[in-house]
């Protein structure tokens, strides 16, 4: 039986996820911060977006192509960056940057993985993007940039919504650190999920791999906590005209929810905006990114391209940013759902059934392309 037939929606491969990785992995994939509201708010605001279907259209084919940056991509998403997903699977960074290479879509590694760009730039081909936790002292800043260059990394993503650790409670209760420990409840967890394990055995625990050159430098601060929380700083406008002189390709900035701020970064040398409340892992209280977007775009115009993510958990999902002004869209937890699942095949599967969602109601909608998905909003037939 097929993974089609078994597993037809992200959903289905969340709960089978849960299932096969330890509940300390579960709970970081999974988990936000606080009460969870902005992770799940970003959900609910999502499901509250009408499309209106047009009849008498007769479109069988639609154009899932999208063009971002003056690159084109067959897919209106690529893979987002999602701290230490080598936590989630064992070897995942490498596995989630074959696929987008297949696939021909964008996959962004994050600063705090458990691989490097050494390593994931040898087979993400053209499609590797850098997200970048701002390091305070820009030799290191320079360092990363240049690493990622040299592996072949050609847009840099600056995360700017993490000025500062969050308190992630059920990591807490969940007693899982970073950099992880081997603790009798985290080998006992681990000992009732043995793929996970003999994965994991294979390879080492995962660690902040990316990191590891820095870490004498850290550790001169006399501190406990993670090499990547020593480094990082809380970037400014100042910072960001400082990165945009260190690197000569494509610049995003992540983590934007404010029209002000958007404008604030074009003008100090940013490329593109990216949309995202972090997943909901920063802070709980914010409002949902998809209600944002289209003051994000208002404020930027046509020309500047925006990307969103938080929420997405199908194709119609993307669809719905699209139709409020995403120029692209990128997806977390729901590939990194299919991977903890059944590995890279699950992974490929969470891929499938995005495209798959998006060409049923686009047909459904009568739209053709992308770019006339805003005439379906059901605001816009009023």
């Amino acid at each position: 039986m097929s993974l089609d037939q078994t597993h037809p929606a992200i959903p289905d491969l969340a709960r089978t996820a849960r299932r096969r990785i330890p509940h300390f992995a579960w709970e970081y994939l999974h988990s936000a911060v606080g009460d969870e509201t902005a992770r799940d708010g970003a959900e609910a605001a999502l499901d509250a977006v009408r499309l209106v279907p047009r009849a008498l259209r007769a479109v069988t084919q639609p154009d899932l192509s999208a063009r971002l940056m003056g690159r084109d991509y067959p897919l209106p998403f690529g893979l987002a960056p999602v701290g230490m997903s080598g936590l989630v699977w064992p070897g995942a960074e490498e596995t989630l940057a074959r696929l987008a290479a297949r696939e021909g879509v964008p996959y962004t590694l994050s600063t705090v993985s458990a691989s490097t760009p050494e390593k994931v730039g040898r087979r993400v081909g053209e499609q590797g993007w850098f997200q970048l936790y701002p390091p305070g002292q820009p030799e290191i800043r320079d360092d990363l940039c240049r690493r990622a260059r040299e592996a072949g990394f050609h847009t840099l993503v600056l995360t700017a919504d993490v000025p500062a650790p969050s308190r992630r409670e059920r990591l807490r209760r969940a007693r899982l650190s970073n950099p992880m420990r081997l603790t009798p409840r985290t080998v006992l967890d681990a000992a009732r999920r043995p793929r996970w394990a003999l994965g994991q055995l294979a390879r080492g625990i995962p660690s902040l791999e990316t990191l590891a050159p820095y870490a004498q430098t850290a550790q001169a601060r006399g501190s406990t906590e993670h090499v990547g929380y020593l480094l990082r700083c809380a970037p400014d406008i100042d910072y960001l005209r400082a990165l945009r002189e260190a690197w000569e390709g494509p610049l995003v900035v992540k983590g934007i929810l404010h029209p002000d701020d958007a404008r604030a970064a074009v003008e100090a040398g940013a490329d593109a905006i990216w949309v995202s409340n972090h997943g909901g892992r920063q802070f709980d209280g914010g409002p949902a990114p998809i209600r944002q977007l289209p003051l994000i775009r208002a404020a930027l115009g046509p020309e500047v391209p925006v990307i969103y993510d938080s929420g997405i958990r199908s194709g119609l999902d993307i669809l719905r940013a699209r139709a409020l002004g995403a120029d692209f869209v990128m997806v977390g937890r729901a590939v990194h759902y299919g991977l903890a699942a059944f590995g890279a095949e699950g992974a490929a599967h969470a891929v499938h059934v995005l495209r798959e969602q998006m060409l049923a109601d686009l047909c459904q909608l009568g739209c053709a392309r992308l770019a006339d998905l805003p005439g379906h909003l059901a605001e816009a037939g009023r």
